[in-house]
């Protein structure tokens, strides 16, 4: 319906992406259209849609006119596994690190070369962007971040040891590692958005200030202010 109304190009022509589907989608069409200088104007079909404007057909080429564009820099992740392989990935959310067996992961934490926690006994660990901080980090009890904090969102998943432990909010210019602690005993995955690498030693990321994706809200709903009312949520 909306071909015959509008029309379509092929995405190398488009000046802008319209992506029709959930925040899954969003988040696979922002890794497609990484580096490209198209933005992407989301409209929910999906269930939550916190990623995308309201779906109406009408006035669609207005709405994209008016709408704010939010640019979003990826986390660069590099992995080294059991094998001894290094591997690189990108993450527009968060990079997790997630225990592969019954046995809690023990991990130590580095922020830029000096160790900050030397043991954390948990289910995981993920540093999430400001544009991922309303997925896994929030229902890991992590902090929402407004889309130009210059943040990340460091949050541990089921800490046993520090119990008390609730996590770190980081410049988002430092560099994080995060080495595997008894890794034949207590092996973990590590994942970025959907990329997903298993048996891991170490894990380093940063924000990749070069690369940058492009988001579009409408202004009467911005980013903002959809973060904002997630935060009085009750």
């Amino acid at each position: 319906m909306l071909r015959g109304r509008y029309g379509e190009v092929p995405p190398s022509e488009a000046d802008v992406v319209v992506a029709l589907g959930g925040d899954g989608l969003m988040l696979q069409a922002l890794h497609d259209f990484l580096d490209t200088g198209k933005p992407i104007y989301g409209m929910n079909r999906g269930s939550v849609g916190f990623l995308m404007n309201e779906y109406r057909p009408d006035e669609l080429i207005e709405r994209i006119a008016a709408a704010k564009v939010e640019t979003i820099h990826p986390l660069a992740m590099k992995v080294t596994t059991e094998d001894g392989r290094i591997n690189a990935a990108r993450a527009i959310n968060e990079i997790s690190m997630l225990r592969q067996s019954y046995q809690a992961a023990k991990l130590r934490i580095t922020i830029d070369g000096h160790v900050r926690l030397d043991e954390l006994i948990c289910d995981g660990v993920l540093l999430a962007t400001p544009a991922g901080s309303t997925a896994y980090n929030l229902s890991a009890h992590g902090p929402i971040l407004p889309i130009n904090a210059p943040l990340l969102a460091l949050t541990p998943i089921s800490p046993f040891r520090p119990r008390r432990w609730r996590g770190a909010l980081l410049p988002d210019h430092v560099c994080v590692s995060l080495t595997v602690l008894e890794p034949e005993k207590r092996p973990v995955n590590a994942v970025a958005d959907h990329i997903e690498f298993k048996s891991v030693l170490e894990v380093s990321a940063e924000e990749d200030k070069d690369s940058a994706c492009l988001i579009m809200f409408d202004r009467d709903h911005s980013w903002d202010e959809r973060i904002l009312a997630e935060q009085f949520r009750y």
